[in-house]
C-alpha cells in the first residue's frame, strides 16, 4: 500500500515537473517561429523605410517646416535656371536657323541643343558622389558662375562654334553640376511628402519651359538677341541666388573609404530594373514635346499659333507635377507613376494622328499631365531604394543612364522621320519605348514587393 502511494506521489510528481517543461519548450519554439518569421527580408518595408545611423542623432525627416520647404523652393529655383532654360532651346534653333547661323545645317545646329541637353545628366554620377561627400554650396556657387557667364557670352557669339562652347558644352555643364545637386536635396529634408517636394521642385522645370520660349521670343523681336541673352543672364542671377541661399543638406556626409565611384547600387534588382526603365523611357517620353509644333505645323496648322503648343504642354505639364506629388506621397511614386507614363505612351501613338487644332490642344493638355507626373517622380524610387547618405550615388547613376536615352531618343526620331518623309512612325517608335518602359516599371515592382498589391 505504501509502495503504491509512493509510486503514485512519484508519478503525481514528475507529471507536475513535465508540465512547465513542455511550456517551457512550446514558448521557445513559439519565439524562435516568431523570429524566424521576423528575420525574413520585407524589401517593400525596406523600401518604405530605412533604419540610419546618421538619423539617430540628427533627427528624423522634418517633413515640412519653413526650413524644409524653402530648400525646396530653392531647388525649383535652380531647375527653373537650368533645365527650365534648356527646355527653350526650340526658340534659339529656329532663330539660328533663320539669322544668325543661316546656312547652317538645322541638323547641325541641332547639337548645341543635344549636348546641352545630354549634359545636364552626364555629369550625374560624379556630382552625385560629391554631394554625398558633404559638398553643397561650392558645386552650386562655381557651376551658378559658369552658367551666368556662358548665359552673358552667348550675346557675344556670331560664330557655331562659339555657340556650341557657350551654349551647348559651358551652359550644359553647369547646368549639369546644379541639377545633380539639387536632386538629392529634398531627399534630406523630406521622407512622407518627398512626392510633394520632388513635385514642387519640379515646377520650376515646368514654368521655365512654358515661360522662357516665349519670354525669348517676343524679347528678341522687341530688343534684339544681344539684350536678349543679357535680360536671360539676370533672370539667371537672381534665381541662383535664390538657390545657393536655400539649397544644403540636413544630414553629414558619412565617411566613405572606397573607390571615388561605386557600381554597388546595381546589386539590387530593383534598382536595376528601374534604371532600365528610365533609360528606355528616355528614348520616347520627349519625342511627343520635341516634335509636337513641328508636325502641327506640318499638318496646316499656323506657326504662331503651334509654337503655343508646347507652352501648353509645359503648363500642364506644372499641373500633372503637383497632382503626382501628392497622390505618391499616398499610394507610393511608382503606383502613381506607371499608369501615368502608360497614358503618355498612348498619348505618343495618338500624337501623329492629330491633324485638327482641337486634337492638338488634347494630347498637348493629356501627354502634358502625364509626362510631368513622370519627370516629377522620376527620382522618387531611387531615393526610397537605399539610405540617404548615399542618394547621390543613386541619383547620379540612374541620370547618367537618362542621358544615354535622352542623347539617342531624338536623334533616332529625325532618322525615322527623314526615312518616312511623316511622323506616324516616329509615334509608333517612341510610344513603344515608352510601353516597354513601363513594362520595367511593373517588374521593378515585383522585384520589391514580390506580388503586384502594395505601397511601392
Amino acid at each position: 500500500m505504501e509502495h503504491h502511494d509512493t509510486v503514485q506521489s512519484s508519478t503525481s510528481s514528475t507529471r507536475t515537473v513535465s508540465r512547465p517543461q513542455a511550456d517551457d519548450i512550446h514558448e521557445k519554439k513559439k519565439s524562435f517561429d516568431e523570429e524566424k518569421q521576423e528575420s525574413k527580408p520585407n524589401l517593400a518595408a525596406e523600401f518604405e523605410t530605412a533604419v540610419e545611423g546618421p538619423e539617430v542623432v540628427h533627427g528624423k525627416h522634418p517633413d515640412g517646416g519653413l526650413k524644409a520647404w524653402s530648400v525646396v523652393f530653392g531647388c525649383a529655383a535652380g531647375a527653373c535656371a537650368t533645365f527650365g532654360l534648356v527646355n527653350a532651346w526650340g526658340v534659339f534653333q529656329a532663330y539660328y536657323t533663320e539669322s544668325i547661323l543661316e546656312g547652317t545645317s538645322p541638323s547641325t545646329i541641332a547639337w548645341i541643343g543635344s549636348i546641352q541637353y545630354a549634359l545636364i545628366f552626364i555629369p550625374g554620377l560624379v556630382v552625385g558622389r560629391i554631394f554625398d561627400m558633404g559638398y553643397t554650396k561650392l558645386p552650386l556657387s562655381a557651376a551658378s558662375a559658369l552658367l551666368v557667364a556662358a548665359t552673358f557670352l552667348t550675346a557675344q557669339c556670331s560664330e557655331y562654334w562659339q555657340f556650341l562652347l557657350c551654349q551647348g558644352i559651358a551652359m550644359g555643364i553647369s547646368a549639369g553640376v546644379i541639377f545633380g545637386i539639387i536632386m538629392g536635396c529634398p531627399a534630406h529634408w523630406f521622407k512622407h511628402r518627398l512626392g510633394m517636394a520632388l513635385g514642387i521642385m519640379a515646377l520650376g522645370s515646368s514654368c521655365g519651359g512654358t515661360l522662357f520660349p516665349i519670354i525669348i521670343r517676343n524679347l528678341i523681336n522687341a530688343v534684339g538677341f544681344q539684350w536678349t541673352m543679357r535680360i536671360m543672364g539676370f533672370i539667371e542671377i537672381a534665381l541662383v541666388c535664390l538657390m545657393i541661399a536655400t539649397v544644403e543638406r540636413r544630414l553629414p556626409p558619412r565617411p566613405h573609404s572606397g573607390t571615388f565611384i561605386s557600381f554597388e547600387p546595381f546589386k539590387s534588382t530593383s534598382f536595376t530594373l528601374y534604371s532600365i526603365s528610365s533609360f528606355l523611357c528616355f528614348l520616347g517620353i520627349y519625342t511627343c514635346l520635341t516634335y509636337l509644333d513641328v508636325s502641327a505645323v506640318s499638318e496646316g496648322i499656323s506657326e504662331s499659333f503651334a509654337f503655343y503648343l508646347l507652352a501648353i504642354a509645359n503648363g500642364c505639364s506644372a499641373i500633372g507635377r503637383v497632382v503626382g506629388g501628392y497622390l505618391a506621397d499616398r499610394t507610393g511614386p511608382l503606383n502613381i507613376m506607371t499608369p501615368a507614363t502608360i497614358i503618355a505612351g498612348v498619348m505618343t501613338y495618338i500624337w501623329p494622328f492629330a491633324t485638327s487644332v482641337g486634337g492638338n490642344i488634347g494630347v498637348a493638355i493629356v501627354y502634358g499631365m502625364s509626362s510631368g507626373i513622370y519627370v516629377s517622380l522620376l527620382v522618387g524610387p531611387i531615393v526610397r531604394m537605399g539610405k540617404t547618405h548615399d542618394v547621390g550615388v543613386r541619383v547620379g547613376m540612374s541620370m547618367t543612364l537618362i542621358a544615354l536615352g535622352a542623347v539617342a531618343g531624338p536623334p533616332i526620331s529625325g532618322a525615322i522621320n527623314d526615312a518616312t518623309g511623316g511622323f506616324k512612325f516616329v509615334g509608333v517608335y517612341a510610344g513603344s519605348a515608352v510601353m516597354i518602359a513601363c513594362a520595367f516599371m511593373v517588374a521593378t515592382r515585383f522585384s520589391i514587393l514580390g506580388g503586384f498589391w502594395g505601397k511601392v
